[in-house]
């Protein structure tokens, strides 16, 4: 999911919105997303395998644009879900999450 909107109610913390990041990535065994939010640490934010076959992190973000990647066992991908993305120095390209 690459906007994301919060519920009503649901920050926990004054300016900051919830927000879920979903991705498809099948066969994984673990899918990790670093990025602006997390200062592109390599622990990053762990995601968690859904039944449907999904994987997911809520978040806890002010409203703006991050650009992020997912380390998927081991290997950088982009998220398949994100509508926009941005060139990176490394040749590849960024996923970018607009929280509003």
């Amino acid at each position: 999911m690459a906007k994301a909107k919060s519920p009503a109610g649901a920050a926990k913390a004054p300016g900051l919105k919830r927000v879920t990041l979903v991705a498809t990535v099948g066969g994984a065994r673990e899918v990790v997303a670093t990025g602006d939010f997390t200062s592109w640490s390599e622990e990053g934010v762990r995601l968690k395998s859904r039944p449907d076959g999904t994987w997911s992190a809520s978040l806890q973000l002010s409203p703006g644009e991050y650009q992020y990647r997912l380390r998927v066992d081991g290997r950088w991908e982009n998220n398949p879900a994100a509508d926009r993305r941005a060139a990176n120095a490394f040749g590849s390209e960024n996923d970018i999450l607009t929280v509003v």
